[in-house]
């Protein structure tokens, strides 16, 4: 899901924030967050170098796994970060289920608010957490050439997730409208719950979320959308595969299932008209670079 700025409608919101505390204006997120100085020893002689906390040492250990656009994190890195974020808790990014991201709800004609924040950013990854009220919607939406963790810190979350059957047709079997995927995960998983990833190679690596109770997801991307690279969001619909299917189509004789069981459908571009983003100020624990 991307997260610049945009309309109110299918994209981000440019509005400002809210703290660990109360809503504050918040002004352009900045690439890094460094943390203060290390605190001095007895006497003032010796710098203490504190343990790093379990944020510091995701971030550590992202910046050593994504290595930029082209790249994909090899298996035994996958497992690595994934093994770091299950262990990760909501008071690791400053949160709690009390806070006002939980309690309140922000509605415009019944769409509700969805917020972002970016904790760390760079040309090779990114970290943000979203902030979805209870039966908020991000709509399916695709990672192009990009891989994608997402924890669920707090709530319960549906998800739909979908592959691309063919991830290269050929350009004469190409219909520009509609595009056929299986379906991949579908489910709901409540906090605290193991992390799940989105692999470039397996072509498409799409989801969609709905939140069943009001929901916080730390992501991250990598490398991070750029329009510029041609790595922006394409949103899809999700249509029957009955109502596509032809007598030429070679997966007819599968019935809508393909040969491993996965659900088919044809994926549609589409533009959201239900979709309100604000980012807002990151508040937790500072991340530091150095």
């Amino acid at each position: 899901m991307k997260v610049g700025r945009g309309s109110s409608r299918g994209g981000a919101e440019d509005d400002a924030a809210a703290g660990s505390g109360g809503m504050e204006a918040a002004p352009p997120v900045k690439r890094r967050r460094v943390a203060g100085a290390p605190a001095a020893g007895a006497g003032g002689s010796r710098r203490v170098q504190a343990e790093a906390s379990p944020l510091q040492r995701l971030f550590q250990a992202c910046r050593a796994v994504f290595r930029g656009p082209g790249t994909v994190p090899a298996p035994a890195e996958v497992d690595l970060l994934c093994s770091m974020l299950d262990k990760m808790k909501p008071e690791d990014v400053g949160l709690s289920a009390e806070q006002e991201f939980f309690t309140t709800r922000e509605e415009d004609d019944g769409i509700p608010l969805i917020k972002n924040t970016t904790l760390y950013e760079c040309e090779n990854f990114t970290m943000v957490i979203f902030f979805l009220p209870q039966n908020a919607v991000i709509p399916l939406h695709d990672h192009p050439g990009m891989t994608v963790f997402s924890k669920l810190l707090i709530g319960s979350l549906h998800i739909r997730s979908y592959d691309w059957v063919d991830p290269e047709p050929a350009p004469s079997c190409c219909n520009h409208s509609v595009r056929l995927a299986k379906r991949v995960v579908n489910g709901v998983f409540t906090a605290p719950c193991d992390t799940s990833v989105l692999y470039p190679t397996t072509g498409g690596n799409m989801h969609r979320f709905r939140a069943r109770a009001p929901c916080a997801i730390l992501d991250i991307l990598g490398p991070p959308y750029s329009m510029e690279d041609d790595r922006d969001c394409t949103y899809y619909s999700a249509v029957p595969y009955s109502r596509h299917s032809t007598k030429n189509d070679a997966t007819e004789q599968h019935a809508g299932v393909d040969q491993e069981g996965h659900r088919l459908s044809w994926l549609k571009e589409t533009i959201p008209r239900e979709l309100r983003m604000r980012r807002i100020r990151y508040g937790g624990p500072p991340i530091s670079d150095e």
